[in-house]
């Protein structure tokens, strides 16, 4: 574990972030400490750093996102950390979603160095923060109409499904399934998120899990995972 307390502009390009951390050790105000165990997050020895920490800014194991997001809100941090947004329709993570307890940073994490120092490009990871940031309170411009023959809907699950963000009708007061990109432009304070679908319904796993019915389905065709949502504010209410 490296303990930072001062970070100088030592390779002199003007700017003082992370590219000075191989300078860091040369400043004795800094401090090297190697661990007792193997650093698992779980262990009590990370437990006890982490419960020194203020701000958590990681890049988790993205095989124990579930359990290391469990760890955070037990312990009541704050958190930056990465991970794969397929998290988005975890049932552990989206109840923490649902009640904005967690949520997408500004960015995605694109480019990732390899241990031989190629780069890796990714498209599917995110920043998962529980700081406010503007971008979570910017309306969503929506311009569509709502009709029946572009929103059908769901053969199972009473709400109509919308394919693209950018159509979610602006005028539709009930129930609506938007793929997953829609939490990239989620605005708490003009959307109610009620639920996730796909095979099931994340909030009723077990009643939906025996009926065996794809909750997503549109004229026999299964979408993948959609969040049901309204508007909180339809335009006409």
């Amino acid at each position: 574990m490296i303990e930072i307390t001062e970070v100088k502009d030592y390779n002199g390009d003007g700017a003082e972030d992370l590219s000075d951390i191989e300078y860091l050790l040369k400043n004795n105000k800094n401090t090297l400490t190697i661990l007792d165990g193997n650093g698992d997050f779980r262990s009590e020895e990370c437990i006890g750093f982490l419960e020194e920490a203020d701000i958590v800014v990681t890049n988790p194991p993205f095989s124990l996102f579930r359990e290391f997001v469990s760890q955070l809100m037990n312990y009541k941090k704050k958190f930056i950390i990465i991970g794969n947004t397929n998290a988005l329709t975890y049932k552990e993570i989206f109840p923490l979603l649902m009640n904005d307890k967690m949520w997408l940073g500004f960015t995605s994490a694109k480019e990732f160095v390899q241990p031989n120092g190629t780069l890796k490009k990714f498209g599917n990871i995110g920043w998962f923060t529980n700081f406010d940031i503007v971008k979570r309170h910017e309306p969503l411009l929506l311009y569509k109409k709502y009709n029946p023959t572009d929103y059908p809907k769901y053969d199972n699950y009473d709400a109509i499904n919308v394919d693209k963000t950018s159509e979610i009708p602006v005028d539709y007061p009930g129930k609506m399934g938007v793929p997953i990109s829609f939490f990239g432009q989620y605005n708490p304070d003009q959307f109610e998120i009620i639920d996730g679908i796909g095979r099931y319904s994340i909030l009723d796993n077990e009643r939906t899990k025996k009926e065996g019915k794809y909750l997503s389905m549109v004229n026999g065709q299964a979408k993948y995972f959609r969040y049901i949502i309204r508007n909180l504010h339809p335009e006409g209410e």
